[in-house]
């Protein structure tokens, strides 16, 4: 077995695994309870929060419940929740894209999906590529792990890439953390 395999085996058993759980426990994934896990490391709580938003993209886990658990556990620093965000977000981006043809992600894709990929792969070459992914980065229900696998194995400009999902995710962590910070002073 070559380490490619093995790697790729490891990372779905290790989806299967966290969907698994997901799935026959829904209710651990919420902001709060993700809170309430990284509260129990008290003093390296900082650096769990940052570690679970640096890996989180592995996992396939959508960023916004890590986002809000921040506001939660630092609800006095919204630019501290906001910069760890960020980096994690921009981290995991960039591990999808630079690794998503590397675990096999192209030819899945082009053969599970072929018109779908095709559709994508027009919007990101057009010169409003960088557009398209900012936009889907800022929707709200949009996995933006998929763009990132998507532009990472059509090779999008990496610099455009990463400008335009920074944009679109810095937009909207900020309307989470801040409006979610303000949610006490209005209830």
């Amino acid at each position: 077995m070559t380490i490619r395999k093995l790697i790729i085996a490891v990372w779905v058993l290790f989806l299967i695994a966290c969907i698994g759980i997901v799935v026959a426990r829904p209710a651990l994934f919420t902001p709060q309870k993700i809170a309430e896990f990284l509260s129990e490391f008290k003093n390296t709580l900082l650096v769990v929060y940052l570690a679970i938003s640096l890996l989180r993209g592995f996992t396939l886990v959508p960023s916004t419940p890590v986002v809000l658990a921040g506001t939660i556990l630092f609800p006095t620093e919204p630019f501290l929740v906001l910069l760890i965000s960020i980096v994690g977000i921009l981290f995991s981006s960039s591990m999808l894209y630079f690794f998503s043809d590397y675990l096999g992600f192209g030819k899945y894709l082009e053969r599970k999906h072929p018109t779908k990929i095709a559709k994508i792969h027009n919007q990101l070459q057009k010169p409003t590529g960088a557009i398209f992914v900012m936009l889907w980065a800022l929707a709200p229900f949009v996995p933006t792990d998929a763009v990132c696998y998507v532009a990472g194995v059509l090779r999008m400009n990496f610099a455009r890439f990463i400008i335009a999902v920074g944009i679109g995710e810095l937009t909207i962590c900020s309307i989470y953390i801040f409006s979610y910070s303000q949610l006490p002073a209005i209830l």
